[in-house]
């Protein structure tokens, strides 16, 4: 019976260093020769993080420079007590932060309870919109080691069939199986680690940016409060 002990000892005889140097374009091509059968749902994890990173990245900047210009806008006419231009500011703007300010603004006359119940509610929906695209760099960080696992087992699977039919334990008979379940192994690890770095610098960005509108959103109810008290008070001079 073959050890795992004994296929470490092989793996030892395998050349490596001593091999020609490679450009990085023949690296990549014996990386995916070596990565056998798992090279394909491998390359789709790659294409798929690649593309929504990039969308996301681009997304969050435009919706955070969006969200600073309608906040700060806003704030200043809030400031001011100039609810109707205030209005007309995050009417005509599509930010996360408009939206949400709208939702409340529009309901200025119906009672703190409504506003606030407006804003929550608008909160929720654009929050959801913001994480748009994290779930897939969630389970690309989930699947895609365990596809390098699974490329592992079936290349040990491989290595040890080989020694079956051989009859004896050689570098050569092993070599393809070995490489396979490092490659896909290594493969795996490196498509997890950025797109779980990727995953969480998105996370951070968008909790500074709920934490920026619902500043802005307590500053509004805030000043709509102090509104609707002093009515009473400049009615009766």
């Amino acid at each position: 019976m073959v050890s795992f002990a004994t296929i470490n000892e092989v793996m030892v005889q395998l050349p490596g260093l001593e091999g020609p140097e490679l450009t990085l374009t023949e690296r990549l091509g014996q990386a995916w020769q070596d990565a056998g059968g798992m090279a394909w749902p491998l390359a789709l994890c790659v294409l798929v993080g690649f593309v929504v990173i990039v969308w996301k990245f681009f997304d969050l900047m435009a919706k955070a420079g969006s969200t600073r210009k309608t906040v700060k806008n806003v704030d200043e006419l809030l400031t001011q007590q100039r609810v109707d231009e205030a209005l007309e500011t995050t009417r005509e703007s599509d930010s996360p932060a408009a939206n949400i300010l709208y939702a409340g603004l529009e309901r200025s006359d119906e009672g703190m309870d409504r506003v606030t119940k407006a804003i929550e509610n608008r909160g929720l929906i654009e929050l959801s919109k913001l994480e748009s695209g994290l779930v897939v760099l969630a389970t690309l960080t989930n699947v895609a080691p365990l596809l390098g696992f699974l490329g592992t087992v079936l290349g040990m699977i491989e290595a040890f069939q080989a020694i079956q039919l051989a009859g004896e334990v050689d570098a050569q008979t092993v070599a393809e199986g070995i490489k396979i379940a490092l490659t896909t192994t290594a493969a795996g690890l490196a498509i997890a680690i950025p797109v779980s770095i990727a995953h969480n610098y998105f996370v951070s960005r968008i909790d500074h940016l709920v934490v920026d509108m619902e500043e802005s959103a307590q500053k509004m109810i805030d000043t709509l409060f102090s509104m609707q008290a002093g009515r009473p008070t400049s009615a009766g001079s």
